[in-house]
């Protein structure tokens, strides 16, 4: 078994720092500027220019707009993204399983046929091979398109 402290400290320069409040009321308002984000359902906190995101929504991308809009805010030193993805569809495991096979096969992007889908509870597990890194990236984004997903692991290996 293997440990590491990392111990890396993020400096800014002087005219980039900002106080805890001004930084998460920016975080918020930038929130709430991003329609797609229900700022209602997060909680944000600040320490030392560290943002904190936790509470629910309903798609991964709302999760990863968040993370991206905290980011790029002037002050902020890192981002801890605690959202957790509950959607408010509900699928049977085969429903969701046809919904996300069916998606890879209209996506252009994916070679369908050297991918599975296997369902796990609410646990979504992507297997295969494909050609590029870029094609793993885009059976994931469309596996996590499909209403209804919480959880999902890419094990998709390049070939």
């Amino acid at each position: 078994m293997r440990a590491v402290a990392n111990d890396i400290e993020v400096r800014l320069p002087s005219s980039a720092e900002r106080p805890d409040t001004d930084i998460a009321a920016a975080v918020t308002r930038a929130l709430e500027w991003d329609a797609s984000i229900p700022v209602e359902k997060i909680d944000i906190t600040v320490s030392k220019g560290w943002v904190t995101l936790r509470g629910e929504v309903e798609w991964q991308y709302q999760k990863s707009d968040a993370d991206r809009v905290a980011r790029r805010l002037s002050g902020v030193r890192g981002v801890s993204n605690l959202l957790s993805v509950r959607p408010r569809i509900k699928a049977s495991p085969g429903e969701l399983k046809q919904k996300i096979e069916d998606a890879l096969v209209r996506s252009a992007e994916t070679d369908a046929e050297r991918i599975t889908v296997e369902i796990q509870g609410d646990k979504i597990t992507l297997k295969g091979t494909v050609r590029s890194y870029a094609e793993r990236q885009e059976a994931e984004r469309v596996a996590w398109s499909a209403p209804g997903v919480s959880s999902l692991e890419n094990r998709i290996m390049i070939a």
